[in-house]
């Protein structure tokens, strides 16, 4: 006995991995597996995000965490400087929830590719042409450019909303995920929303709270503030409420679960208020414009029932009465030259493009070029970044910039037009709301800047959403799909 124990004793002295039993009285002797354990430890923390992103809820995850972070703004600026924000440009590089979400949705999506040697994939991908050209020509302006760290701060920017747009309009596959997008998305328009009435109705000033940037824009002669909520500024907030309320409407007239038209009733009346508290009279213009053309659309084809926009319309005027007076002066009294302020600044563009027509000063250098082109007009007056996309796109990318961005504009009204002519009783009404934001977002554009993160990432995740609904549509039809019976 004595001269087997001593045997086990250098077996354990020399690393042996065994595991012996021994009778010693009835208390066995175990030897640990220790070079073996450290081994599992080590691969299994290294497959551990292999498994991870292998799972459909991990995805899911990280595309709602991108859905919010469209409103909340989770992220920070690499390399800002101020000297470059007070003018209007996009003053640093930009760091985000989006930008890991996406990192972790691509990384996924490679798993996935590499791990089925079949791939259940489409054949072709929904790359988008004019996008592609709009990123080349942005690209082509960084040789042009007179600060290329602004041009690349706008470069890295639109990349990463390329490749969002390129994860929603390709792995966005059924019905049920094209609700959990659209759930996601109201849910987020209903959080801005209430932080927006709530900073309306409470003296919380601009700044950081915890990870989130809060705008408040009170008025030099007293009044209700102009509130820009978590996003940036009123003006945006306004574009983001007015797109996703055109959204919320549709959802009224689609064949969807009754919790989400509940959902969407609750967005109308809430961020009807919030639109009003940005004071933003483009966002009011684009909402306008949008349901105009959601409400004739449907009245054409379908002939709804009153029922629907009789409670929407009564939504919205129930918000609207108590800032009737404030409305009022917004759109009738003097606004301190802000609108007339435009003006000059758009024939400062001019001037900008007839130097610079092919390839524009570079993108992202409006603010950085102008100065070699201010009058005495604007000496005086309001000097900033034009208050015009498509002016500031022809001026800082050249016309191939502007007539891609153009392309791709009115390629996602043409999607989306295509998906409302499909009749589906679930994906047409949501997809002509998009259709009908969108061409809101066209006619605010007319008299802002549109270059901000919020306000980009909104427009091509939708425009992403509508190729996917397209071609969902074209795939499988309502009349083949077993999930139409349940909504």
């Amino acid at each position: 006995m004595n001269t087997r124990m001593v045997e086990d004793l250098r077996r354990q002295r020399s690393g042996s991995a065994e595991i012996l039993q021994r009778t010693s009285g009835e208390f066995p002797i175990v030897v640990p597996r220790r070079a073996e354990v450290r081994c599992s430890s080590i691969v299994l923390l290294l497959l551990t995000p292999y498994l991870v992103l292998r799972r459909e809820y991990v995805q899911k995850i990280l595309l709602a965490i991108v859905i919010l972070d469209i409103p909340l703004q989770l992220g920070t600026h690499l390399f800002y400087r101020d000297a470059d924000a007070v003018f209007g440009a996009l003053a640093g590089l930009s760091i985000s929830a989006t930008t890991i979400a996406l990192l972790g949705l691509y990384l996924s999506w490679f798993i996935q590719t590499t791990g089925n040697r079949i791939s259940n994939s489409r054949q072709s991908m929904n790359v988008n042409v004019p996008l592609l050209c709009y990123l080349a020509f942005t690209a082509l302006s960084l040789f042009v450019a007179q600060d290329i760290r602004l041009s690349f701060f706008e470069l890295f920017l639109l990349v990463q909303m390329y490749l969002l747009f390129l994860y929603v309009a390709n792995f966005v596959r059924t019905r049920e995920e094209v609700l959990f997008v659209v759930s996601f998305l109201l849910i987020g328009c209903l959080i801005e929303s209430v932080v927006v009435v709530a900073l309306a109705f409470s003296d919380w000033p601009s700044g950081l709270w915890g990870p989130i940037h809060l705008r408040v824009d009170a008025q030099p002669h007293g009044g209700w503030s102009r509130i820009g909520g978590t996003i940036g500024s009123p003006n945006e907030a306004g574009a983001y409420l007015s797109l996703l309320l055109s959204l919320a409407v549709s959802l009224l007239f689609s064949d969807t679960p009754r919790k989400c038209k509940w959902l969407a009733a609750g967005v109308i009346g809430v961020g009807g208020t919030a639109l009003i508290l940005t004071f933003s009279r483009g966002a009011w213009l684009s909402f306008l414009a949008a349901i105009a053309l959601l409400y004739v659309s449907l009245w054409r084809q379908n002939r709804p029932s009153l029922k629907i926009p009789i409670v929407a319309i009564a939504i919205l005027l129930i918000s609207y009465l108590p800032f009737r007076n404030a409305v009022e002066d917004r759109l009738l009294a003097d606004d301190n030259g802000s609108a007339q302020s435009r003006l000059p600044l758009m024939n400062l563009a001019f001037r900008m493009i007839s130097d610079h027509p092919l390839l524009g000063v570079g993108s992202n250098n409006f603010s950085t070029v102008m100065e070699g082109y201010v009058t005495r007009e604007l000496q005086r007056g309001f000097l900033y970044t034009v208050h015009n996309k498509y002016l500031l796109v022809w001026t800082e990318v050249g016309v191939g910039g502007l007539l891609a961005y153009l392309a791709f504009l009115f390629g996602v009204l043409r999607k989306g037009w295509a998906c409302w002519k499909s009749n589906d009783p679930l994906l047409a009404p949501l997809a002509l709301g998009i259709t009908a934001g969108s061409l809101g977002y066209m006619v605010h554009q007319t008299v802002d800047i549109f270059h901000d993160r919020a306000v980009t990432q909104l427009l091509w995740f939708v425009a992403g959403l509508l190729f996917a609904v397209h071609d969902i549509l074209r795939v499988q039809p309502a009349a083949l799909d077993p999930f139409s019976s349940i909504t």
